[in-house]
């Protein structure tokens, strides 16, 4: 998921039907004009209250496929800013975090200047900003860190805060129409840092002095402070926050989520205010859970970036991620088989591609975007020549009601002969994957059926039908063929009626595999064994 530079462009490049060049030709167009030394910025932006969490790879996943778009696109350079906004005041104390009595004293203050509760760091933000880095080094991202407090207090915003104090009445009017009444009479965009307390105030401004770059106020206990809006001792409210950043900067290019829309206006209003054209934007969907509900940190009802791996690679949830990002997703548990199948036949079709030397295909492929251009080359299983998805490999556990991944490999080996785990580490990962994903998923939910009588019939007669066959291997379309005559010559109609028939009597489950595949790896006298187990149980009446 890096994104390294994919090569210098076409003279006249063929645009690939891909969102991220949709976006990055907006990019291009917008830089035309602008000397093309200077890289394009994109920046991402993180709330160092709480940890990285799903929404964070996401969003940095997707700005950089636009980046690599944009510069596959136009041959020019870019940098990738992950911005924390650490001298943000603490509002209140995260539910998942140690120490909690502690932080509840610093209610207010900076993120950057309240103690660890981890221990492990010299501040609160510390902790998380290290563990923002730590999580995007692991999927290796290309990035830039970049702290609020150290852009504040080193003077890098000091130039737009004097900007935006002599444009203060202009601001106050594009934020306090979509204020309350209480708070609208006393809005300020300017925080001052309490020089005793270290708070960030949230008062009125009594007075303004554009040529000292100063706010006056009082704090509760009515002691007046003048203080220089500079050199980290104020801070912008968020919505302002965000603009002068963008003015600051020089921001080309930040996405965010749908919740943000009216934040991205004002901040856009805002950001012209302070001289400075806002940066071009993508407003992406967010995400549902399983009852189509939206997702809630505080309800706890998505799915976490950890659990996601422990049942699938990463590059099954950067296929995820990739899905048009404008349509809202569910995400949870049950997506993650599809992700993952979804990433191996992008990446068997971007292989050919990349052989027949199809660049704009390529570059449409999600797969090219999620290793950074540089298909990896090993694995069997991502070939177009192997039938075996994630997908499959959960039926083979299911059948098996295995937790063993030499079972699986075994399986494995009968269809494809030679296939090692020391040669095809992705499939090595994928099962154990897999069996995870049985273990948590799959096993509880199976809920055999015992067959009628007509659907007795048939598996007999499937049975027998497989037993000409013999022991040797066989051919998974040779055999999809003859299960399909077996379902023909027995009235199912439509067919998709007898291929429920053996999923739910076979495999306990509503869905499943393509069934010559399946049978091809299970092994001819194995199935015939699973058929004969269904109708022995089903004619005593004890379904599995």
């Amino acid at each position: 998921m890096s994104s390294h530079s994919p090569g210098a462009p076409a003279a006249n490049p063929v645009l690939p039907k891909a969102w991220p060049f949709d976006e990055a030709a907006k990019l291009a167009a917008r830089l035309q004009a602008r000397d093309a030394s200077q890289p394009a910025l994109l920046e991402t932006g993180y709330g160092p209250s709480g940890l990285p969490h799903i929404g964070t790879f996401g969003e940095v996943a997707r700005t950089t496929w636009v980046r690599q778009a944009f510069t596959a696109l136009t041959g020019r350079q870019t940098r990738l800013l992950a911005f924390s906004d650490d001298m943000d005041g603490l509002r209140k104390v995260p539910d998942n975090v140690p120490n909690q009595e502690m932080l509840r004293e610093h209610i207010g203050r900076p993120l950057s200047r309240i103690p660890d509760p981890f221990g492990t760091h010299e501040s609160f933000a510390a902790h998380n900003n290290a563990r923002l880095r730590s999580f995007l080094d692991g999927f290796g991202f290309e990035y830039e860190f970049a702290s609020s407090t150290e852009y504040y207090a080193s003077g890098r915003f000091d130039a737009a805060l004097l900007r935006a104090l002599r444009s203060h009445e202009e601001i106050v009017a594009v934020i306090a129409p979509t204020l309350g009444a209480e708070r609208r009479a006393t809005y300020s965009p300017f925080l001052p840092v309490h020089p005793r307390t270290g708070v960030v105030m949230q008062v009125r401004i009594d007075a303004i002095d554009a040529d000292a770059g100063t706010i006056a106020w009082l704090d509760q206990d009515g002691v007046r402070f003048e203080t220089p809006v500079t050199g980290g001792q104020a801070k912008l409210q968020w919505k302002a926050d965000w603009a002068m950043r963008w003015a600051a900067l020089g921001v080309d290019y930040e996405m965010s989520g749908k919740d943000l829309i009216d934040s991205v206006r004002l901040s856009a209003r805002i950001c012209r205010l302070l001289g400075a054209e806002p940066p071009l934007s993508l407003t992406y969907e967010l995400f549902l859970d399983e009852h189509a509900q939206k997702i809630s940190k505080s309800k706890g009802n998505g799915i976490s970036v950890e659990e996601w791996l422990r049942y699938a690679p990463p590059e099954s949830l950067a296929q995820f991620m990739y899905g048009n990002p404008q349509r809202a997703k569910r995400l949870f548990f049950d997506v993650i088989p599809r992700a993952t199948d979804e990433y191996l036949a992008n990446l068997a079709r971007a292989r050919i591609q990349d052989a027949s030397d199809d660049e704009p295909g390529l570059r449409a492929n999600p797969a090219w975007f999620i290793h950074g251009g540089a298909l990896p080359q090993e694995s069997h299983l991502a070939s177009s020549a192997s039938p075996v998805s994630f997908g499959m490999l959960l039926n083979l556990a299911s059948v098996a009601n295995t937790d063993s991944p030499d079972v699986l490999w075994s399986f494995l080996r009968r269809y494809q002969p030679g296939l090692v785990p020391e040669a095809e580490p992705l499939l090595g990962r994928l099962i154990e994957h897999a069996l995870a994903y049985y273990r948590d998923f799959v096993r509880p939910q199976k809920r055999f059926r015992a067959p009628d009588e007509h659907e007795r019939t048939a598996l007999a007669d499937l049975a027998e039908t497989l037993r000409g066959i013999g022991d040797e291997p066989v051919e998974a379309e040779a055999v999809q063929n003859l299960v399909f005559e077996v379902g023909k010559r027995h009235g199912f109609d439509p067919l998709r009626r007898w291929f429920g028939c053996l999923y739910e009597v076979l495999l306990g489950q509503a869905e499943g595999p393509r069934f010559g595949i399946f049978i091809a790896l299970y092994g001819v006298p194995e199935t015939v064994a699973l058929i004969e187990t269904a109708l022995l149980e089903g004619a005593a009446g004890a379904p599995r």
